[in-house]
């Protein structure tokens, strides 16, 4: 009878975010903790559904290509910022979106990785247009 209900309860508590790798980054004397978002699933997963996140962290999207990589806040309850990064981890923009909309955010010209962290996070750190993300050279290629 208690296995049943620890069963139940775990399909009421909805969708179990599958645990992702983390990479330590730093953005100037800033250090960020970031899941790493290296997989086709993982990156449609993104932070949707999430609720919070702790002052530094965040989500690294890492991808196969440099391309125009757009982003949306569907089924995102957080409010975001969104850095779009070049190759070597420099802040190419930053965009700020709003919870559960489904504005396109894309990159001011074709990105490799995109960084998000809790609204306002880039602006609170002074971290704009060519700011460098270190930590880059650690992440797994995308797929």
């Amino acid at each position: 009878m208690f296995r049943v209900f620890l069963i139940a309860a775990a399909l009421l508590a909805g969708p179990a975010a599958a645990e992702l790798p983390r990479v330590a980054l730093t953005a100037g004397f800033h250090r960020i903790e970031a899941e790493v978002a290296a997989t086709p699933d993982a990156r449609a997963q993104g932070l949707m559904h999430r609720r919070a996140l702790a002052p530094n962290q965040g989500m690294i999207f890492v991808f196969p290509a440099t391309a125009t990589h757009c982003f949306w806040m569907r089924n995102t309850p957080l409010p975001l910022s969104i850095a779009f990064l070049d190759e070597s981890g420099r802040i190419i923009n930053v965009d700020e979106m709003a919870p559960l909309t489904e504005n396109n955010h894309c990159p001011q010209r074709p990105a490799r990785f995109a960084l998000e962290m809790n609204a306002g996070w880039f602006a609170a750190k002074g971290l704009t247009t060519g700011a460098a993300i270190g930590g880059i050279d650690r992440l797994p290629p995308g797929r």
